[in-house]
């Protein structure tokens, strides 16, 4: 579908949601699993996603008062415990002339991603929009005076991307009723008992979430984060504001209740393929938000390897970028995502839209012997080679193997053909023999196969699924 139709369908469901209107899906019953399925369908499709963590703390880049901060740059005013008075004369200073919505919005698009995710209220407490629940927003408390979550949205729908919205429910600093800060208001435990936290949430989390489901258009996600003092009611007034507005909207796996998919530690790849929807958020250097002082960068070849160990593992792929205090995305974050992409336009049909590996063996194994810091068996990675599947077609992504050919793993359906997309897209058949020690087993040869990034062999199969 075109931009230009994609946003012509959407229209109908841009007025309903403007008009304050629930969003109709479905009659089904929203926390079915016939429901949940739906809503899913378009993240199990997409495997890769933007994350965009930008606020005020993009100014400090990670040092206060020539003080190096530790640990991540959004993180900066906990950290170095700033009080909120202090904290909030940043906004005077922020302003972003260089952001542009379209720039953002086509690195997405160029690295292969299909969904963008951005901070629209960190910890901080500051809102990234044009917030009427407080003033304490971009639009109302800075010189830029401009809502960079309405530009991203006609962006993203320009290039057929989804946008969805990053929202710390929980933590709070700038507010005397939320989580986190205790150097300014006090023990969150007091919080907790005396209703200034509930307080916080009905009359200024909530709200908020109500006002990005109702004036952003079409929403994918709402990314919650911390669920610090959160609890299973508190947690379901959230469901019901998303259900009830944007029923086709997914939640994530921080809200402090049971959302649509689960979210793994930060940067935490699971040793083994996890069952259900799943995602892996991940940073392309150490930091989320804007550090100055944060060049560790993945390096686009193991971007690629993370992109497919976690697609064939079943899950997505949320990478991050921290802009500026200008709006700029950092030039090694944007060089290295669209090295990925181009290594997508010709191998995307390997990650997008494809079924977990069903063997396993090739993730690794646990040690006999060495034991981890927790006491337990070492997990031992294998990084040699991945698979993901289609129907009637197993996609092996081969990153290091022997110079003379790559042997399948063992499965019992006849094979049609093996072919390897090259680096200009074209599919290059390739010689496949069966081993002479009367195992059956098949190697393919890899004389003709260029790909440093990560190969692509499909193996089309006699049959829909595979047989073991």
């Amino acid at each position: 579908m075109t931009s230009v139709r994609r946003v012509l369908c959407l229209f109908p469901l841009l007025a309903v949601i403007a008009s304050g209107q629930p969003v109709p899906v479905s009659q089904a019953d929203p926390e079915s699993p016939a429901s949940r399925e739906a809503r899913l369908a378009w993240f199990r499709e997409a495997k890769f996603g933007l994350f965009i963590h930008w606020g005020l703390y993009a100014i400090p880049g990670g040092y206060w008062k020539g003080e190096r901060a530790r640990g991540i740059g959004e993180w900066i005013m906990r950290r170095q415990k700033i009080p909120v008075k202090d904290y909030e004369r940043l906004a005077g200073g922020f302003n972003p002339v260089k952001f542009d919505a379209d720039a953002w919005a086509q690195l997405a698009a160029d690295a292969g991603m299909k969904y963008v995710v951005i901070t629209s209220k960190h910890h901080e407490g500051f809102a990234m929009y044009g917030s009427k629940v407080s003033p304490y927003n971009i639009v109302d408390a800075t010189p830029f005076n401009r809502d960079p979550l309405k530009e991203l949205a006609s962006a993203c729908a320009r290039r057929g991307l989804r946008l969805g919205f990053y929202y710390s429910q929980a933590q709070d600093w700038h507010e005397p009723g939320g989580a986190g800060n205790e150097w300014d208001f006090g023990p969150d435990s007091e919080k907790d008992k005396n209703g200034a936290y509930d307080k916080y949430l009905r009359e200024k989390a909530e709200p908020q979430v109500r006002e990005l489901l109702l004036n952003y258009g079409p929403v994918c996600l709402i990314w919650f984060d911390t669920p610090a003092l959160m609890n299973p009611a508190r947690g379901q007034r959230f469901v019901d504001i998303v259900r009830s507005l944007q029923p086709a909207c997914l939640i994530d796996g921080r809200l402090g209740t049971a959302g649509d998919y689960v979210s793994t530690g930060d940067n935490e790849i699971p040793e083994r393929a996890p069952q259900g929807a799943w995602e892996v958020p991940a940073t392309l250097n150490r930091t989320w938000g804007y550090r100055t002082d944060d060049h560790d960068w993945k390096s686009p070849g193991e971007l690629v390897f993370k992109l497919v160990d976690i697609v064939s593992r079943g899950g997505n792929y949320l990478l991050n970028v921290g802009p500026n205090a200008e709006g700029v995305i950092p030039q090694p974050s944007q060089d290295n995502l669209r090295t990925v992409g181009s290594w997508l336009k010709h191998n995307g049909e390997a990650v997008y839209g494809v079924g977990r590996s069903p063997f396993g063996e090739e993730f690794g194994e646990y040690s006999s012997k060495t034991k981890g810091a927790d006491g337990k068996p070492l997990f031992l990675v294998r990084n040699e080679w991945r698979c993901t599947t289609k129907r009637g077609k197993l996609y092996f992504i081969i990153f290091r193997t022997a110079p003379d050919g790559f042997v399948l793993p063992t499965f019992k359906n006849q094979i049609k053909a093996v072919t390897h997309i090259d680096e200009s897209g074209k599919r290059v058949p390739l010689n496949v023999e069966t081993l002479p020690d009367g195992s059956r087993r098949v190697k393919i040869s890899l004389m003709a196969v260029r790909d440093t990034m990560g190969a692509v062999l499909i193996v089309d199969l006699v049959g829909d699924g595979i047989e073991r």
